[in-house]
């Protein structure tokens, strides 16, 4: 008896290009708006607070440059309707070089005027953010969303993890107009980019706004959830610095460094597995290292402890990053990314304000380590949410 075999090779489904021009010429813009938001985001409170403001200072110098951010988020979808990507994050560019430049040029202590600084900065940021998350979205083939938004991460990522560290010891050892000098020429250069961006993209699906979005309580769970998450890291950029003894300046450029560093290398591994595995799955192990690692910050007095706290909330905070980023983006046709880009971002920069508000005057009256304990406390909150997340979700 012969057995006939079929020769014939399995035809094999290519996998779309993830590395297109159009994405490479993005992640210039991407590289030019952190290095210059994470540049000035821990030195500008340390700034504040050296003229004489106080932990207050600190506090509102950071609440100032996230509620500028926030109120830009939920206004950009409407603008990049009307202008297009292009202008919109040129002008989101513009706005965090030009302020800070002219911060380096009058090197002024007054209190306001840091704050006006900010504002700008804030809403320059939010037109970056958002704009240039939609678009980015819009240019990641969906059979490798996971895989490239952990890309985009990493990049997004390098910069915290070089300028929040640097900006420190840049400010300690050459002063602070250096680093505002630099925050403005790396926004500013990293316009010439922009015209080689797709200006507008079709999409498919009914677009939705942010009212809309606000109520469906699948995008609004994750982003209560991330939210939750980037109220403690809005404190560690703000605050760590702070809460330290001011003999360990080594101390906060190195756990300034791990915590990105932590959170990068997260936030990539919690793509490749929200690819094969889901992304819901990941949101609340994301929450509970978030909470863990500002849980332990209580023991500031103890470098080894404070080092190994920052790793542990930055491998959270990466994963909730990366997983509840995806979730949004997989729930909605593209048309209602510029509406997932904003609702994402808005928890970004409402818990990182907040945080940096509420905490400040808490550690006023509190110290610092009872600060942490109750800040860890409250992000056990969001365990309801994170729960709901963990079944499987369709790709759109």
């Amino acid at each position: 008896m012969t057995e006939t075999l079929d020769s014939t090779p399995p035809t094999l489904v290519p996998r779309p290009p993830l590395l297109t021009r159009p994405l490479l010429l993005r992640f210039v813009s991407i590289l030019g708006a952190s290095t210059s938001f994470y540049l000035l985001l821990s030195v500008v409170p340390g700034y504040a607070t050296a003229g004489g403001g106080g932990v207050g200072a600190a506090g509102l110098a950071t609440g100032a440059l996230m509620l500028a951010t926030v109120v830009g988020e939920l206004a950009t979808p409407g603008l990049v309707n009307r202008y297009g990507y292009r202008a919109v994050l040129a002008v989101g560019l513009g706005l965090l070089g030009a302020p800070a430049l002219a911060l380096a040029l009058a090197l002024s202590r007054n209190l306001w005027w840091i704050v006006a600084v900010c504002l700008l900065r804030g809403l320059g940021f939010a037109f970056t953010v958002v704009a240039g998350g939609a678009l980015t979205a819009s240019l990641i083939p969906v059979e490798r969303r996971g895989e490239g938004l952990a890309l985009v991460g990493i990049v997004s990522g390098v910069p915290s993890l070089v300028a929040l560290p640097l900006s420190v010891w840049l400010a300690a050892h050459t002063g602070y107009g250096v680093v505002f000098a630099a925050g403005a020429v790396v926004a500013l250069a990293a316009i010439l980019a922009v015209p080689g961006l797709p200006d507008r993209i079709r999409a498919s699906g009914r677009p939705f706004g942010i009212g809309e979005g606000l109520r469906t309580a699948e995008l609004l769970r994750p982003a209560v959830v991330f939210a939750i998450t980037a109220v403690a890291a809005g404190i560690v950029v703000t605050f760590l610095p702070l809460a330290v003894p001011a003999s360990a300046t080594g101390l906060v450029a190195v756990a300034l460094f791990v915590q990105p560093a932590a959170a990068t290398v997260a936030r990539w591994l919690a793509g490749r597995h929200g690819d094969r595995h889901g992304p819901g799955r990941l949101v609340l192990p994301g929450l509970l290292l978030s909470a863990a690692g500002t849980l332990l910050m209580v023991l500031t007095s103890s470098p080894v402890a404070v080092v190994v706290a920052v790793g542990v909330f930055g491998i959270g905070f990466g994963v909730a990053q990366n997983a509840t980023l995806t979730l949004m983006y997989a729930r909605v046709h593209a048309a209602g990314y510029g509406t997932v880009s904003a609702l994402w971002n808005f928890a970004y920069d409402a818990g990182m304000g907040a945080g940096a508000l509420a905490f400040g005057w808490l550690a006023a009256g509190t110290g610092y380590p009872w600060a942490f304990a109750l800040t860890g406390t409250v992000m056990l909150t969001a365990l309801a949410p994170a729960w709901r997340d963990r079944t499987p979700t369709r790709n759109h």
